[in-house]
């Protein structure tokens, strides 16, 4: 199944670090999420964009989680030559990860 399906994410950028929420749509599928997106699994699914470290900082009282991607912007939105590669496309590329579904 697709991250999407359980959570829904927000983004926020500086420089070239790239801030990722996922927010669970029901507190009963955190743990499972915790479990499914590992740090290692977010820079491998982001390979393309990540080029830095990927830190998860776990936020259980609002079921959530915050992905600090380093070296993922380009250089920074206004360094950048993408078109549009910052920021909500990236959470949007994360929401697409295939999870194992909750048991």
């Amino acid at each position: 199944m697709k991250l999407r399906e359980l959570a829904h994410g927000r983004t926020g950028d500086k420089g070239n670090t790239l801030n990722v929420s996922v927010i669970c749509f029901d507190a009963r599928h955190y743990a499972h999420l915790r479990a499914q997106l590992t740090p290692e699994r977010v820079k491998a699914h982001l390979a393309d964009v990540v080029k830095g470290d990927v830190v998860r900082y776990e936020l259980p009282l609002l079921n959530a989680f915050n992905f600090v991607l380093g070296h993922a912007l380009g250089g920074g939105v206004t360094r950048s030559l993408a078109l549009d590669a910052h920021g909500k496309t990236v959470s949007s590329a994360l929401l697409d990860m295939e999870i194992d579904g909750p048991v």
